[in-house]
């Protein structure tokens, strides 16, 4: 704010937003330094930084037209950097994503290494909230094939296509358990976080929510996150939970890929809102093929593909679980789900 006699206005200085891109260049990297030291014992992969103009000018001042897509936190811009595609993350400006957007920094560096990852290329630290900027994957989301445009459910995501991506979802899960010495728990898994390229390879991505078990300690204490039907029965009564919270959700993400429906759905009956409740109610009154979801019914059928669906809903049933002792690893989930894709693609080939 400056005044000219008298008068108050708004506008700024080249000075003052050099001064202010400065100051929040400082604050954003004290804070980087500390998750950094915090989650990865001050090590990761290389970061590179982006200044604010660049990034504006790649997403053509954030045009809404340029959205991949978004949730309540967040948007992901497509942008061109140096002729090459990029997607950009710019989160809301308020106080809760500041710490949301420098775990998916700290998190999203570590992962580079693994296929199943969006990878990130690096951050603008000028702004007051920091800029992500990742890889491009895709126009869309597994949320837009199964719910979205016109335009990608025109592609139909058959049974095996599916099943892969559940294999390599499962994998992702599982390096986040098992490669660590701080298991990471990663708390959204969900059709909106998983970016598809034109091959239907599917990328993991927002670290928002996710955290870390301290070493030596079975479990973490956290106030609840995440979305409604996705959180297990123990962290959403004690606030304590492990490894078996990404299970849980995991299991319900399978049901989903399953039917083709919405975790919450006020349609269906009252005691079939949450789709494992509906799930369950169809497996219990012999309605199995309700829940299949009509694309993979319509593909039609081949020896071995009825004992692949069996078995999968097995598993998903197994994951969710109500007692946490009851649910596999996410490494026995990725074996399994392992033997079924390659079951499907043997069987389909003869």
């Amino acid at each position: 704010m400056h005044r000219i006699g008298g008068m108050s206005t708004c506008w700024e200085t080249k000075k003052d937003k050099k001064v202010n891109k400065e100051t929040a260049f400082i604050k954003n990297g004290s804070k980087l330094l500390e998750k950094l030291v915090d989650i990865c014992d001050g090590k990761c992969n290389s970061i590179r930084s982006f200044s604010a103009t660049e990034l504006k000018k790649a997403t053509n001042n954030y045009d809404p037209q340029k959205i991949l897509t978004g949730d309540s936190g967040y948007k992901l811009y497509k942008g061109f950097l140096q002729g090459r595609p990029v997607s950009v993350k710019k989160f809301k400006d308020d106080d809760e994503q500041y710490e949301y957007c420098f775990n998916d920094i700290v998190y999203a560096s570590k992962m580079s290494v693994h296929k199943s990852f969006m990878k990130l290329l690096g951050c603008c630290l000028e702004a007051r909230i920091p800029i992500l900027v990742f890889e491009y994957v895709g126009d869309w989301t597994l949320s837009d094939f199964l719910w979205g445009s016109e335009e990608a459910r025109c592609q139909p995501l058959l049974w095996i296509p599916r099943s892969k991506i559940a294999m390599d979802m499962a994998n992702a899960v599982a390096f986040l358990h098992a490669a660590f010495s701080k298991p990471i728990v990663f708390r959204n898994i969900k059709p909106l976080n998983i970016l598809l390229d034109d091959n239907h390879e599917a990328k993991l991505s927002d670290f928002s929510i996710s955290i870390s078990i301290p070493k030596g300690e079975s479990h973490v204490r956290d106030s609840v996150a995440g979305a409604t039907g996705l959180i297990a029965p123990e962290y959403l009564t004690t606030g304590n939970f492990n490894e078996k919270q990404d299970v849980f959700n995991f299991g319900v993400f399978l049901l989903v890929l399953l039917s083709g429906q919405m975790v919450v759905d006020f349609s269906r009956p009252e005691k079939e809102i949450l789709l494992q409740d509906h799930v369950k109610k169809c497996i219990e009154d012999d309605r199995f093929n309700k829940v299949i979801d009509s694309t993979i019914i319509a593909e039609g059928t081949w020896p071995g593909k009825e004992q692949q669906l069996q078995a999968y809903t097995a598993l998903s049933l197994r994951c969710i679980s109500e007692l946490a002792e009851d649910r596999p690893t996410m490494i026995d989930v990725s074996k399994e789900l392992r033997k079924i894709y390659w079951s499907a693609i043997s069987c389909r080939q003869q």
